[in-house]
């Protein structure tokens, strides 16, 4: 990680633990947004104004927080605005690297070799993780935001004028409602397979995993219309779609929250694949980059060996191309 700007050890998965064993997921820092007149939004500075060909998006195919960020470029029509530079999904000791696999990107903007750059770029003092996705904006060569809930909103709102008639995915009828669902989802699924998969304790493993199944039941058994929220498709759909792509190819088996697949539920099965059926969405589904870049934890899986399967799954992405 980085300390006032300087790589000082090697990557780990676990970013903080408390004293019960609970992994602690990292607040992110950059929290600047994007509007469309530049002045400031709910946080940070203001100065970042909707313009096409200002902003680029940094991401990771293995990462669902990053994913979020470009369904709502795709949704919200953003894909000749904002361009996007996808990094290398294994793991390295020095975190996210650019280029050397197939489908990443080299880093266009600064020629960097690993994501800690791009942070010590923005801010030469920084000390933390250099976590994806992150929202650059070339004009000031800065970086905008790194914290993926606040750049689905900007891309929801900020372009509307340059890009009209796109679907609203934070309706103001519904966003109490969304935000009540969205904590939930983040604490016990969201996060909750992360929390499970890293646990450095028997009971706080437990207690975690727990709280992925009583979440994913609780799901099966509310969802009685075609999305979270009746046939409106909202952010929390985003939110909770990103997680249940990754779930049998990944969390199930190498974060051990194994009681159940989503393939056992057939409301949520039947969710995905709707979610999938979307224009664009399927596109922003790498299931090689996925699996590549989770087996290549090597606290959890010292041999790096990425498992061939799972097939249903790999037969469900095949049929949506």
């Amino acid at each position: 990680m980085l300390v006032n700007g300087k790589w000082v050890a090697n990557w780990q998965p676990v970013q903080a633990s408390d004293d019960q064993g609970r992994f602690v997921r990292q607040v992110s820092s950059f929290r600047n947004w994007i509007t469309a007149d530049g002045t400031a939004g709910p946080t940070g500075s203001a100065g970042f104004k909707a313009e096409a060909g200002r902003y680029r998006l940094y991401v990771a195919l293995i990462c669902p927080w990053a994913s979020r960020t470009l369904i709502a470029r795709k949704l919200k029509g953003l894909e000749g605005l904002i361009a996007v530079t996808v990094v290398n999904p294994v793991l390295t000791d020095q975190g996210w690297v650019f280029g050397g696999y197939p489908g990443a990107g080299e880093d266009p903007l600064h020629g960097a070799q690993h994501m800690h750059q791009l942070y010590t770029h923005a801010d030469d003092s920084f000390s933390g993780r250099a976590t994806v996705p992150v929202l650059w904006d070339e004009k000031t060569d800065t970086m905008v935001s790194n914290e993926s809930a606040d750049i689905v909103r900007m891309l929801n709102t900020a372009f509307a004028e340059l890009v009209p008639g796109k679907p609203d995915l934070y309706p103001a009828n519904l966003r109490d409602a969304i935000d009540v669902l969205n904590a939930d989802i983040y604490d016990s699924l969201n996060n909750g397979v992360y929390k499970a998969g890293f646990a450095s304790t028997q009971a706080a493993y437990d207690e975690a995993v727990a709280g992925v199944f009583a979440m994913l039941d609780r799901l099966e058994d509310q969802l009685t219309g075609d999305f979270l929220f009746g046939n409106r498709f909202t952010e929390a759909d985003i939110r909770l779609f990103v997680t249940l792509i990754r779930f049998d190819a990944a969390y199930h088996g190498l974060f051990k929250t194994n009681i159940k697949r989503i393939a056992d539920y057939p409301r949520l099965s039947a969710y995905l694949e709707r979610v999938l059926r979307i224009p664009g969405v399927r596109g922003t589904v790498n299931i090689d980059h996925i699996k590549a870049g989770y087996y290549s934890i090597k606290a959890l899986n010292p041999g790096e060996i990425v498992p061939v399967g799972p097939g249903h799954v790999t037969a469900l992405l095949e049929e949506m191309k």
